[in-house]
């Protein structure tokens, strides 16, 4: 593999990496219900670390801090996270499918890549897990 394949690679990795994190844009049916009083809340600042698996196989360790504002049904996000291979930042939006789930879809248009993000919040830490691109990540960040 040459060296513009494997830095194209990490790239496209690590921005799936900062959308786990973030991501959601174009999310479709996304509910307009009002959360109850028992919904998780996204609001404040969260960092924390898991890891990415490639399409080949190989995995590395990942890092992110990310920035939630709003609330109800829909949270703007804004994330960077960081591998070995590098480092990318994005903002984006998700929304609430229960009381302390959320979940989506995203694109970022300097990588071109698609995928899927679902975050489920228990009290002050959230598990992540998101795909797209071949490549899937597993994040656990908690509110700071």
């Amino acid at each position: 593999m040459n060296n513009l394949n494997i830095l194209n690679r990490a790239a496209r990795s690590t921005v799936v990496l900062s959308l786990a994190a973030l991501p959601v844009l174009g999310f479709v049916g996304a509910s307009s219900a009002e959360p109850s009083a028992a919904a998780a809340s996204l609001s404040g600042s969260w960092s924390g670390g898991g890891w990415v698996s490639f399409s080949n196989g190989s995995k590395e360790k990942a890092r992110c801090h990310a920035s939630y504002s709003g609330g109800g049904a829909a949270y703007t996000v804004t994330a960077t996270c960081a591998t070995a291979s590098g480092k990318a930042s994005q903002t984006a939006k998700v929304y609430r499918v229960s009381g302390s789930s959320y979940k989506g879809s995203f694109y970022n248009r300097d990588y071109n890549v698609r995928g899927s993000i679902r975050v489920h919040v228990n009290g002050k830490s959230q598990s992540v897990s998101l795909s797209g691109d071949g490549t899937s990540a597993q994040l656990n960040p908690k509110r700071r």
